[in-house]
């Protein structure tokens, strides 16, 4: 199987167990923007807030984001197969910031997986792409801890964090954003935190 992937260099690579070769690459929004487009117009991922955009809409979203120097978005490939799409930015940059105390080492995460294959989901398999990407977000970024904010709603998402070791900070209201660029509606979150030393004790 020819890999679509390998002119990228990855910011991130690890070979996991029950996983193989995962890859964390820089976020490419006109290759991209086909896979994606797919993942997000799929009712399961109704909280990632891109339900009803184009495939030319998820593009100039990620295009924008190219732009900022805060905010960071990635393909998570396994072996040659996209399986996530990772985002990371700068609480203080956020409006997730508003919203709780920052600290010197945060790091914001949010994350979109592929929907499962036709065998369905593997049990751990989740578990262990995380436990791939905040290996990368934690030591590769050197950050101390990282914060989620799921919409209280996202049940699914919030119990995955928390088995996770993430623990469970403040239901908030993210603010609205309204910029000719981008718009968020209000968010009601559940913010949780994981902090380095849980997952990778010195």
């Amino acid at each position: 199987m020819s890999d679509p992937y390998a002119s990228r260099t990855p910011v991130h690579e690890q070979v996991a167990d029950g996983l193989g070769t995962v890859r964390v690459l820089p976020l490419d929004p006109e290759a991209d923007a086909g896979v994606i487009h797919r993942w997000v117009s799929e009712d399961r991922a109704a909280f990632w807030g891109m339900t009803g955009l184009t495939e030319r809409q998820v593009a100039d979203t990620y295009a924008h984001m190219e732009t900022l120097p805060s905010h960071h978005a990635f393909l998570v490939v396994r072996d040659a197969e996209p399986v996530a799409v990772l985002q990371t930015y700068e609480p203080e940059a956020d409006r997730v910031g508003e919203c709780y105390e920052v600290r010197p080492g945060d790091i914001g995460v949010h994350l979109l997986l592929a929907p499962a294959g036709p065998g369905g989901g593997q049990p751990g398999w989740t578990s262990r792409l995380v436990a791939v990407i905040a290996a990368y977000v934690l030591l590769v970024l050197d950050r101390r801890r990282i914060v989620v904010d799921p919409d209280v709603a996202n049940e699914k998402a919030v119990a995955r964090f928390l088995k996770q070791g993430f623990t469970p900070g403040p239901v908030v209201v993210l603010p609205e954003v309204d910029l000719p660029d981008v718009y968020l509606p209000e968010k009601k979150a559940q913010l949780a935190f994981l902090d380095r030393e849980i997952l990778f004790p010195a």
